[in-house]
């Protein structure tokens, strides 16, 4: 019940919300991100304290300020993303604004294949749009299997329209799509800041101990293609903002899993940048450090 439930409940906001006028879903959203936040549930708690690692200098008052604008930040997420299929290629261009896009199109152009990382931030969905739809460049991602399965079919459709080709997280066949894809010159795009499996690569975020996906920095390893850090940010709506970091190299020396863990630890420090800058805009409600995984009973 409770997962046809919630199927439910996203398939309403894919049909009702893309049809209200903007203005009003704009404010629905707000109105969501602040009951949330007075509700000061779980979600909102752990927000609050994964941004006092990134802001430890703020106060009770001042994350309280960061998480509530947070919440709005992601239920901004929300209501974009149900909107996005009725967007014009136009008004991608108009309302997306992407610094250093020269390292992308030069890769591509390249015939090398581009690995695009990236955290939790903003609106990632929209940053594929610009890539689709600006660009004109099809590319490749990977998404994890939801319950029930007929909401995985959802988002799996929902990328999809949006020019994204999809492969399913779990399996072990998407690593081998993938490489064949950046072989041939492709772009693969993958949200990349949370790992809580065995084979994640344990980095030094924000002066504490995390782990993060290893596949961005094997498949530029065993493909040779560029791996390029990026990092977004939102601005008065409807506008976003982002910027590509230069390229992460493959260290010329060291095992394997050394040039993994140096090129995944660069990943994690160009995000760290970003989400420094823009905490606000950082949509991690879930437990990230180790710290915080080993408070869990097992």
């Amino acid at each position: 019940m409770r997962e046809r439930l919630t199927d439910g409940l996203y398939g309403l906001g894919w049909s009702t919300v893309k049809k209200l006028p903007e203005p009003a879903a704009a404010a629905l959203g707000r109105s969501i991100a602040d009951i949330a936040w007075k509700r000061r549930g779980k979600s909102v708690l752990r927000l609050e304290s994964n941004l006092a690692r990134v802001v430890p200098d703020a106060g009770p008052e001042r994350l309280a300020e960061l998480s509530k604008a947070g919440m709005r930040s992601y239920m901004r997420y929300w209501m974009e993303s149900f909107r996005l299929p009725t967007w014009s290629a136009e008004r991608v261009t108009d309302n997306v604004q992407i610094k250093g896009s020269h390292y992308l199109t030069d890769g591509l152009a390249s015939g090398r294949g581009v690995i695009i990382a990236l955290p939790h931030l903003a609106n990632w969905d929209l940053a594929g749009v610009w890539v689709t739809r600006t660009l004109g460049v099809p590319f490749t991602t990977v998404a994890e299997r939801l319950k029930p399965e007929t909401l995985y079919d959802r988002f799996v459709a929902y990328r999809e329209s949006l020019g994204m080709e999809v492969l399913p997280h779990a399996g072990g066949s998407a690593f081998g799509t993938l490489a064949r894809r950046l072989r041939s010159g492709g772009l693969v795009c993958l949200v990349a800041d949370r790992d809580l499996s065995a084979s994640g690569v344990e980095v030094k975020y924000f002066g504490e101990s995390a782990r993060m996906p290893a596949g961005p920095a094997m498949l530029a390893q065993q493909t040779g293609a560029l791996l390029l850090p990026v990092t977004l940010w939102y601005d008065e709506a409807p506008l976003m903002r982002g910027q590509i970091h230069p390229p992460v190299e493959v260290p010329e020396t060291g095992t394997k899993d050394e040039k993994t863990s140096s090129m995944t630890q660069a990943l994690a420090d160009a995000y760290a940048t970003g989400i420094a800058e823009h905490p606000e805009d950082w949509h991690m409600l879930q437990r990230l450090w180790l710290a915080d995984l080993e408070e869990r009973p097992l």
